[in-house]
């Protein structure tokens, strides 16, 4: 990305594209992968190549933890509020540039353009909430009982992170744990996903520009994750790995974390049941379902996957949700007018056509949708799935695609029971007009966050995590840098 003003408006993605450095950024330095190798990037929505990426390897990952290494000490030792001058630096710089990279996002990763202008917008949220908090870091004092001695407390930088994200929010899972790395005094080395790596680049220049000192934040991209990550981990020299992804990868790196016991954030997998009530606002659930589950073109962890409706108004509930889906428009997310963009990739595709077709095996009605869109790019059509049966696929894995399916429950007790059936825990949603009933319920729920009569629960300053196999930790909030500090004792004789 350029380090002049807001580019003109009149440039295009490839134009934009063309500015962003795509090697490796090692030690304050921009360079190819020593093997000499790139991989390509695509647009999902046409099959096109956007730009070749540096292809690192465990060469590159040895030099990008040793520079972490260099510029821990000397980066833990700087001031709360310079750092903090950073982070608002970025902030600015991104929200200066929010139609260029929302640009980039749409190309690399298929969400419509207003959605990614969005994205750029709770991105740069979590550099300016971690710009306030890095100069809240506090401590404690206090007298032990017998009176001969204190008790000080400090919090200090964990030391260098591994920092790993995945594609489908590819600014925001970026700056969500940057911004508290930087903000907590810790040196960073950061692998972006493979088929979203451009945005994360473009990010780097902006934090150079920012004002990051070197060292500080080192990238390897690669289209071989393991061979970067693994090394890392095992290096000796990183304490602290935070990841977001599948749960298969997240016990993965568990594994490899334990073998050097190093701090572990992991946002995993999601499940997230959306249970509507009885006595709930048709309506707002209905708005609150498209939310949940079209965000992302339901491609997010946190995506309404099983709608769990009571019996007396499932029909409805569907009917009127089907009839919003219908409304969506799907195309390329650069098009004006677009709804919904392309699944990001083949595999992707595949995956959700075989779960609509389980579920419809095994008795499901396809209200909506149903289908792949005719035409080139990786389109699904917004699907509404009725009666579809407990058993079917689609109940007990990720989607990550546009259906929604409906599934009638009677009693409170058998929507909780369908609902906590899984083993994960992320997110889940209820709309009830009952307080009784919407503490009652959501007490009953596994899940690390609640949506309420909303289809929203990401938020730059609330604590984003579930429980069970959704991961462990939380990225966001007052929390969210507690994650990249350590606390040490000190007894002081009186």
């Amino acid at each position: 990305m350029t380090s002049t003003a807001t580019l003109p408006v009149a440039l295009d993605a490839a134009t934009i594209i063309a500015t962003i450095n795509t090697g490796l950024f090692i030690d304050g330095a921009w360079t190819p992968a020593l093997s000499g190798t790139t991989f390509a990037v695509e647009n999902p929505a046409t099959g096109t190549v956007l730009a070749q990426v540096a292809d690192g390897g465990p060469a590159d990952a040895e030099l990008a933890i040793q520079a972490a290494n260099r510029a821990q000490k000397a980066w833990g030792k700087t001031s709360p509020r310079s750092r903090s001058e950073i982070l608002r630096r970025a902030y600015d710089l991104l929200m200066s540039r929010q139609e260029e990279l929302a640009l980039v996002i749409t190309s690399e990763m298929g969400k419509p353009l207003a959605d990614a202008r969005g994205e750029v917008a709770y991105a740069a949220e979590f550099f300016r909430w971690y710009s306030e908090e890095a100069v809240r870091v506090g401590g404690d004092h206090t007298i032990t009982g017998d009176g001969k001695h204190r008790i000080l407390v400090t919090r200090e930088p964990v030391g260098p992170c591994v920092l790993v994200t995945p594609w489908n929010f590819p600014l925001a899972m970026g700056t969500r744990k940057i911004g508290p790395a930087i903000a907590a005094g810790c040196t960073i080395v950061f692998k972006p996903a493979e088929l979203t790596p451009l945005t994360s680049l473009a990010l780097v220049d902006i934090l150079v520009e920012a004002g990051l000192p070197k060292g500080v934040l080192n990238v390897v991209t690669t289209s071989k994750a393991g061979s970067v990550v693994e090394p890392w981990m095992d290096s000796g020299i990183a304490r602290k790995v935070s990841f977001t992804g599948s749960t298969a990868v997240g016990k993965l790196l568990l594994a490899q974390a334990s073998r050097n016991v190093m701090r572990s954030s992991m946002e995993l997998g999601g499940n997230a049941p959306f249970i509507v009530c009885a006595d709930a606002d048709l309506d707002r659930a209905v708005d609150g379902a498209m939310v949940a589950k079209m965000r992302n073109m339901g491609e997010a962890c946190t995506a309404a996957n099983r709608m769990f409706v009571h019996r007396s108004v499932a029909t409805e509930f569907a009917a009127k949700l089907a009839q919003r889906m219908s409304e969506l428009s799907v195309g390329d997310g650069a098009e004006d007018g677009v709804n919904v963009g392309p699944l990001i990739s083949e595999k992707a595709l595949l995956k959700v056509q075989a779960l609509v077709d389980d579920a419809v095996a095994r008795g499901a009605s396809v209200v909506v949708g149903g289908a792949r869109t005719d035409g080139a790019g990786y389109f699904y059509q917004p699907t509404v799935l009725g009666n579809v049966s407990p058993d079917s696929e689609l109940m007990h894995t990720e989607i990550f695609g546009p259906v929604a399916p409906v599934v009638p429950f009677d009693t409170e007790d058998e929507a909780i029971a369908l609902a906590n059936n899984t083993p994960w825990g992320l997110v889940g949603y209820l709309y009830t007009q009952d307080i009784d009933r919407a503490f009652r319920l959501g007490e009953d729920l596994e899940v690390g966050m609640l949506g309420l009569n909303t289809g929203m629960v990401s938020n730059p300053f609330a604590p984003f995590g579930g429980v069970k196999q959704s991961g462990l930790g939380r990225e966001g909030g007052k929390l969210g840098i507690d994650e990249y500090l350590e606390y040490k004792y000190l007894a002081i004789p009186r």
